[in-house]
């Protein structure tokens, strides 16, 4: 059985594990990763409903210059409906091979949100899609982006806060993640004070 075959055969549970426990590699910066968002996005906008695309946004640690990250591109795409992306985007998305799934959403006012994973040929992540319905101008990831590519001391430390965390959870996305967010609340809400 092929690795696709595979996951159209698993349950929801299944395909959340797999997902969550999927090695971490932090890599140093590629000067292409901008190039690679600015792909995407024109792939985008040519392949979904337009009425549903308010907002394409690079975000996470690849859209920081300089800085290591997974090798994985974070996209955050404001759209009109979850409701209409569930019905118009998941089936046009999923027919590309893209793996799709709703979750509970960190953002302000929304109780889920839709997540793609990308991937290439050889079964590695390129690419986390984040569809949303709220404003995303002032949202909480943007602002630590711009924060970190503000203060490059700032996103030296994070960078070691992340290799540090990457050899403690090689295979445990979630601990990762959890692990970073003390450092994430602490310049996000720096980057409030800063903003405002």
């Amino acid at each position: 059985m092929s690795s696709s075959e595979h996951r159209q055969n698993e349950t929801l549970e299944q395909r959340i594990q797999r997902v969550v426990r999927e090695e971490i590699s932090i890599v140093p910066y590629d000067s292409n990763w901008p190039a690679m968002f600015r792909q995407e996005k024109e792939h985008l906008v040519g392949c979904l409903p337009k009425e549903l695309i308010r907002r394409i946004e690079h975000f996470g640690s690849t859209a920081v210059p300089c800085l290591s990250a997974k090798p994985i591109i974070d996209i955050l795409v404001e759209v009109t409906s979850i409701e209409q992306t569930k019905e118009k985007i998941v089936p046009v998305l999923e027919s590309q091979g893209y793996e799709y799934f709703l979750r509970p959403s960190v953002f302000k006012g929304q109780p889920f949100y839709v997540w793609f994973i990308k991937r290439n040929s050889a079964g590695a992540r390129t690419h986390h899609i984040h569809m949303l319905e709220s404003c995303i101008e002032h949202s909480d990831e943007l602002l630590f982006r711009d924060h970190l590519i503000e203060h490059p001391q700032t996103a030296t430390e994070y960078q070691a806060l992340k290799l540090r965390l990457v050899k403690l959870y090689p295979n445990d996305r979630e601990a990762y993640t959890k692990a970073k967010t003390d450092f994430i609340l602490k310049v996000t809400a720096e980057a409030k004070r800063s903003y405002t």
